[in-house]
């Protein structure tokens, strides 16, 4: 979270709580208890990173994009390695 004056002014995290209130919140409420939307929240949090088919990266989900990502790139090898041996 930036402090006033800084570049960043949360504009990703209001765009994204807008788009949560608006999918969620409002969408399915009126909510019971706040247990109720704790729960809902998880659920939609794992659907929007699982499931949710995302247009910009060609309408495949958020977490197997990143998969296939990581499975392409190769591991940068370690620079150093320790050994069991004595110092």
């Amino acid at each position: 979270m930036g402090s006033k004056g800084d570049s960043y002014d949360n504009a990703l995290a209001e765009s994204f709580n807008g788009l949560y209130k608006t999918e969620l919140i409002y969408h399915e409420g009126p909510w019971k208890s706040a247990d109720d939307v704790e729960w809902a929240t998880l659920t939609y949090v794992h659907w929007f990173n699982t499931k949710r088919l995302h247009g910009e990266i060609g309408m495949v989900p958020p977490a197997e994009f990143e998969e296939d990502y990581y499975r392409q790139t190769n591991p940068v090898e370690m620079a150093g390695s320790q050994t069991n041996g004595s110092l």
